[in-house]
């Protein structure tokens, strides 16, 4: 409890960072959900890396002269790189699965592991990677500033916004695109709607927290939600309010003992997920016991 008061004061020196925290601990999973309902697990793993991919290209033209940013203005530039990379790749993998589940994992996998590769070369030699950028990418989350705090947000507060307006639509073309279509539903417009808005969160998310974090609460919330939701508000609900939770948990735990919260966060969230499915498995063990007794006929 002391931990928590602290942390919760005006006055933390790294309260910026607990919020910011809080704010993809929550909004990630929304997103995630979708991810998780239209089977593309696979995709939420590689358009992280994708996005940190953007963001080392980004720095990388500025370091070789390509491209000019004003002072104070590397947030920008993050985001844009990050934002075309993450659409870039939302728009055509879709159309890559058309060739087939196979291919369509064989080229996500491989897509990581070069964005991933790539992130570290192009930042390894430049002067903004060295101050902090490659430990952000890992998900060191330390400093946030005021501005960043901010822009983080807007931009989850306008996804959110947009994912209760629509939710019957998203659901509708993700769960049921037949239905959909029998109904007139404009499928296309509704999807790349939807993509565009996990396209910002997964952008926004990594430039502030690192795609290994991101990547924790996109996938591991809402698949831990799915053993217990039975509806879709149920499913949101649940995997938003873990994400929350142990986004707050695993920063105490980090401050308190002194590890880095990115990876705490993430291992919290699989020891989340161990106990929500062993409890699962106990319920329905006590369930289906009483029922397997009345089957049994009597001596």
């Amino acid at each position: 409890m002391d931990t928590l008061r602290e942390v919760f004061d005006p006055n933390f020196l790294l309260r910026n960072s607990v919020y910011m925290s809080l704010l993809v601990g929550l909004t990630c999973p929304l997103v995630g959900v979708y991810l998780v309902l239209r089977r593309l697990v696979f995709m939420g793993v590689a358009l992280p890396q994708i996005s940190s991919c953007g963001i080392a290209f980004a720095f990388a033209l500025e370091s070789w002269g390509v491209i000019y940013h004003a002072e104070g203005s590397e947030h920008t530039l993050a985001f844009a790189g990050s934002s075309v990379f993450t659409l870039t790749a939302i728009l055509l993998f879709p159309r890559l699965e058309r060739r087939g589940r196979g291919f369509i994992e064989g080229v996500i996998g491989m897509v990581y592991v070069l964005a991933g590769a790539w992130s570290i070369l192009l930042l390894v030699k430049n002067p903004y990677g060295e101050h902090g950028l490659l430990d952000r990418l890992k998900g060191e989350i330390i400093a946030v500033s005021n501005g960043d705090l901010a822009g983080t947000a807007a931009a989850f507060a306008v996804v959110v916004a947009a994912l209760l307006a629509f939710q019957k639509e998203f659901m509708l073309v993700s769960f049921d695109r037949e239905m959909a279509i029998t109904l007139n539903k404009n499928v296309m417009l509704w999807d790349s709607l939807l993509f565009l808005l996990i396209g910002l969160t997964i952008s926004m998310a990594v430039l502030s927290v690192g795609p290994l974090v991101t990547f924790g609460f996109l996938l591991i919330p809402p698949l831990t939600a799915h053993l217990f939701a039975r509806n879709m508000r149920q499913f949101a609900l649940i995997a938003s309010s873990i994400g929350g939770l142990t986004a707050l948990a695993g920063f105490c735990v980090a401050y308190r003992w002194d590890f880095p919260v990115g990876p705490t966060d993430v291992a919290l969230l699989g020891l989340v997920y161990v106990l929500a499915f062993l409890t699962q498995r106990a319920v329905g063990f006590i369930r289906t016991k009483p029922a397997d007794a009345a089957a049994r006929p009597a001596a």
